[in-house]
């Protein structure tokens, strides 16, 4: 009969060196990320005052962020991150934990990122982060793209005149009963629909903002399907102006442009480069295709970052409500963040040793 070994340190080591040598990419952000630089804001998530010093510690703060940005790279549910870090020695490792240790349970992630949800913490996260980002070098320069893309949520089957009342901001009586409280709690009663080229969204949009240089994204917003792209932009852009006192130009397709706006950014000094668009008896000159056309070599950069967050299933929510909805999408502009820093230390150090 064959005996049977207990794995030792040696053998972990060697997967785990070879997970390394075939390209894991969580090596890459535990490398280029400060995650402790996370923890004072995190702390807040404990701050309520405890009836007693029994019962079990809180679990880590910054390592319940790293599960969510492993959840969201990897777009899983709670219950599935839970079995993935328990199944991944590659999660395990990017977590700091070793196979004896406990495993943050799927309610534990869900309870977690609800209180991410109620003290409206992911905004300042995201700032904290950008921090970092100019600590690196990372500054935003040259244009800022606008866009935004629908983030999609799981239809409701509701009727006509219950989604009129959606609509206008009132619950239907029959959802307000006590019997029906669970399938309340079910229903989004903030997510719209809309039409949008032939096709029909419902949920959310993730309004960003992204230098021209590095692709990163500066600023977001989030919002219901139905609000028009050209509503949050106010909110998005950067208005300050350099050590030289410009500042930086808008990139953005015609559906942002009007004349109100072009009057705007001429009196706060901004150079626009969104897109102009014709009209019924007044289509677009030569002269304007040809500058729309340049202006789009840069506005269509965006895209990269919308291509990137699809990558990590990140156009879908699984929640109910906006302000979950704010969480989620708030998690995938920063782990994007997160990720394209990794890119854009690969390219330096291959530059540099190119150079050298």
């Amino acid at each position: 009969m064959k005996c049977k070994r207990q794995p030792g340190f040696f053998d972990i080591a060697e997967r785990t060196g070879k997970l390394t040598e075939m390209g894991d990419p969580l090596v890459g952000l535990n490398a280029q990320i400060d995650w402790e630089a996370f923890r004072s804001e995190l702390n807040r998530i404990h701050a309520k005052e405890r009836k007693s010093n029994a019962g079990a510690k809180p679990t880590d703060v910054v390592l319940m962020f790293k599960i969510l940005v492993l959840q969201q790279l990897h777009n899983l549910s709670d219950d599935r991150i839970e079995y993935q870090i328990r199944d991944r020695l590659s999660f395990m490792r990017f977590l700091g934990l070793q196979l004896e240790d406990k495993v943050p349970d799927a309610k534990t992630v869900w309870l977690f990122r609800e209180r991410l949800k109620e003290i409206n913490l992911v905004e300042t996260l995201f700032a904290r982060f950008h921090e970092q980002l100019a600590q690196r070098g990372y500054v935003a320069r040259a244009g800022q793209m606008v866009d935004a893309t629908f983030v999609e949520a799981p239809k409701q089957r509701n009727t006509r005149e219950e989604n009129a009342l959606i609509k206008e901001g009132a619950i239907p009586i029959e959802w307000g009963k006590e019997e029906n409280k669970h399938k309340l709690a079910q229903k989004d009663t903030e997510a719209r629909w809309t039409k949008k080229n032939n096709e029909t969204h419902y949920g959310f949009k993730n309004h960003i903002n992204a230098d021209q240089t590095h692709k990163l994204i500066q600023n977001y917003t989030v919002t219901d399907a139905a609000v028009h792209d050209s509503q949050a932009i106010d909110g998005l852009l950067d208005k300050e102006a350099d050590a030289n006192g410009d500042k930086r130009a808008v990139y953005a397709d015609s559906a942002y442009r009007s004349a109100e706006r072009e009057s705007e950014l001429a009196q706060q000094n901004i150079t626009s480069q969104i897109c102009e668009k014709g009209s019924r008896g007044h289509p677009l000159s030569e002269e304007q295709k040809a500058g729309n056309h340049e202006k789009s070599k840069v506005r269509s950069r965006v895209e990269h970052v919308f291509g990137a967050q699809a990558q990590m299933g990140g156009h879908w929510v699984r929640t109910v409500g906006l302000l979950r909805a704010k969480v989620k999408i708030g998690m995938m502009n920063l782990v994007y963040n997160m990720m394209r820093l990794v890119q854009l230390a690969r390219r330096k150090g291959k530059v540099a040793s190119a150079i050298a």
